[in-house]
């Protein structure tokens, strides 16, 4: 277990340019806020839960104190702005999310709330202001809900926030917009909070890499170039149950079988195409559920859901295509019928070039190596990107683990995070107008 005492050997001094970044201070806020979990699974606080209206209820205050005006939008999203010297000016934006998956970890997400945070606090220490209004959003459940939508909040702002969304339920007759309204948002005018229009200047998100590539090479920052899209489907198959005794093996349609054909297939293809490919891809089978499920029982149905993550879209189509290819002959060898049913579409989402270079540029002038990447992962920017010129600044995480309850960021990482969110900010102020 790691030591999460306030950081003890921290950088000293800061370059004068920039407001100076309290790294104890910062500390402390993670601290208290992953703080805020269920008691029996440490590091959960589901969005809508107790415990997430209560850690909402400190942010806000911590907000406040920070010299935030501080609302909460139409579609739930926790907004503290501070005035710039041009209020004609559209906002330079930060944030992240407060929410977790189940023993999800301390920093996902409430890291870049929480260094906007810590921003806002060095511009009131220092008593000055950017010349663009500055504003620190805690995005609204951007992991997936008990009722099937994730990134509510910056869908919403985005546009994309259906009825049929809101209208989803959890299972047991409670819909996302009945959650919505107990927050005390107003899903009946979700246009107020459209921010396309008005926009941003730009949104920069601060975030645990969540993977192993900036650790392995020794890496303090990532500046990201795209997020990637997802082609998520159910796959479903048909075979013939029959006794696994009396049965010979080749009269058998076992619905295992060709599925596991698949898996197989999908996992060579991701492999050799992230190895010979330019672009980033990953293939996952998270979900299988196999019928009848008896140990002397051939398979007869197997339904499981494939995951394709790439941040080129043409990568996407392809990846099915040539998967259909090689797993029809197989499968029909099999005696087994397969069908494909999409669930999940969302494309790629390059970040703006004038975001991710001035990511690179702080971290170059605050002496931080750095290397440019793509994010594997879905975040609240990708929806921001309608709003605004958007990007994302990664640290490293122990091991790349996240979505765990072991993962871990240093003091250290944290502090030169949040040292380039600022920097980038302050580059961004002075680029814009």
């Amino acid at each position: 277990m790691h030591d999460a005492s306030a950081p003890s050997s921290l950088p000293a001094t800061q370059p004068s340019a920039l407001p100076p970044i309290d790294g104890e201070r910062l500390w402390r806020s993670l601290e208290t806020l992953s703080g805020f979990t269920r008691p029996d699974v440490p590091w959960t606080r589901r969005a809508f839960s107790p415990e997430y209206t209560a850690a909402r209820a400190w942010l806000r205050q911590a907000f406040e104190a920070a010299g935030l005006q501080v609302r909460l939008d139409a579609a739930g999203n926790l907004i503290g702005r501070r005035p710039g010297r041009r209020n004609d000016l559209k906002p330079l934006a930060t944030g992240s999310h407060t929410d977790t998956v189940n023993a999800g970890g301390r920093f996902d997400g409430i890291l870049g709330v929480l260094a906007g945070l810590e921003v806002a606090h060095a511009l009131q220490d220092a008593d000055t202001m950017l010349e663009h209004p500055f504003e620190v959003i805690d995005f609204l459940c951007e992991e997936p809900s008990d009722y099937g939508i994730s990134c509510v909040g910056s869908r919403a702002m985005a546009g994309q926030l259906s009825a049929d969304m809101l209208a989803a339920s959890d299972g047991q007759g409670d819909t996302l917009g009945q959650a919505l309204q107990r927050l005390g948002a107003r899903p009946d005018a979700l246009a107020e909070a459209d921010r396309r229009a008005d926009g941003f200047a730009a949104f920069v998100e601060l975030h645990i890499e969540q993977g192993p590539m900036l650790e392995r090479a020794g890496l303090a920052i990532g500046a990201v170039t795209d997020i990637v899209g997802i082609r998520r489907a159910q796959l479903f198959f048909e075979g013939q149950p029959d006794h696994a005794g009396t049965t010979p093996m080749e009269e058998r349609s076992d619905a295992l079988v060709a599925a596991a054909t698949v898996i197989r297939q999908a996992q060579r293809l991701a492999r050799q195409w992230s190895r010979t490919r330019p672009h980033y891809v990953v293939a996952t089978v998270g979900r299988m559920a196999v019928s009848p499920n008896a140990s002397n029982t051939v398979p007869g149905l197997v339904d499981l859901t494939l995951e394709v993550r790439s941040n080129h879209a043409p990568v996407l189509q392809e990846f099915w295509e040539v998967l259909a290819r090689r797993c029809d002959p197989a499968i029909a060898r099999l005696g087994v019928q397969w069908r494909v049913e999409p669930r999940t579409h969302v494309d790629p989402v390059p970040c703006a070039t004038l975001v991710t270079a001035a990511v690179a540029q702080a971290a170059q002038r605050l002496e931080l190596p750095c290397r440019s990447m793509p994010s594997g992962a879905g975040h609240d920017a990708m929806y921001v990107a309608h709003c605004g010129p958007s990007g994302m600044i990664f640290i490293p995480c122990l091991d790349g683990r996240s979505h765990s309850a072991v993962e871990w960021a240093s003091p250290a990482q944290v502090l030169a995070g949040t040292r380039v969110l600022a920097a980038t900010l302050q580059d961004l102020d002075r680029q814009l107008d």
